[in-house]
């Protein structure tokens, strides 16, 4: 029988090094790969380029790569929660490509699928067309986009099996399942790890194909991005 268990989280990032390129799931804070994230500040490899939809925050998530100044350049969406993230960009010393949130979504998605590349209106007219190749289909004009070519994707999930597949629960159901299979390989971290066939069949978000090394993680922080209370008035 398949098994795609590994031991532990240094075994699982067996073969990362300085300047590759990465890809972390989750959305904000929920969903992110907490336990790679630790392990690749513990290892203190640098010229990392990294795909995230956000940037963390300063203190959590991809904030700890920045705080060492281990990421040399941030393919993202949205970064606005982060102030040594900032830091570095406007003193030149991050290098950041910031593009449309479906775009980066389907960037990985193409990647997952093995399609090179693909036309997209979103971002025509604007900065973010600069330098690609447009065309006009149905009247409407578009831009390529090339599909990741990331060397790690690292992705965190609720339920896995030691099959690789996978069950993402709530939010952490977004940039997750298109990161699987969208690198050269791929590391899921999961909150409980089962033997294979005790997962539904038709609760799983992601099969195993699209797995390389799945783990326990060996503990999760609840962390609200952005908490707001109303007042007892």
């Amino acid at each position: 029988m398949i098994n795609k268990k590994v031991a532990s989280v240094k075994e699982a990032l067996s073969g990362v090094a300085s300047n590759m390129t990465f890809m972390f799931g989750g959305f904000g804070l929920s969903g992110i790969p907490e336990n790679a994230i630790a392990e690749l500040v513990e290892r203190n490899i640098k010229g990392l380029t990294c795909i995230s939809n956000n940037a963390g925050v300063d203190d959590f998530g991809l904030g700890f790569l920045l705080q060492q100044k281990q990421i040399k350049k941030m393919i993202s969406s949205y970064v606005g929660e982060n102030d040594e993230f900032e830091r570095q960009m406007l003193s030149g010393e991050l290098d950041v490509e910031l593009i449309p949130q479906g775009t980066l979504a389907e960037r990985c998605r193409a990647a997952q699928a093995g399609f090179p590349a693909f036309y997209t209106p979103a971002g025509y007219g604007t900065e973010v067309a600069e330098g690609k190749e447009s065309r006009e289909f149905n009247g409407k004009m578009h831009i390529l986009e090339y599909a990741f070519d990331a060397d790690y994707a690292f992705v965190k999930a609720w339920k896995g099996d030691t099959a690789g597949n996978l069950i993402f629960k709530g939010t952490a159901r977004n940039f997750n399942p298109n990161m699987c299979g969208a690198a050269k390989i791929t590391v899921a971290e999961v909150e409980e790890l089962l033997p294979a066939g005790e997962l539904d069949p038709n609760q799983i978000h992601v099969p195993g194909i699209f797995v390389q090394r799945i783990f326990k993680g060996a503990k999760y922080e609840k962390r609200i991005e952005q908490r707001t209370v109303r007042s007892r008035e």
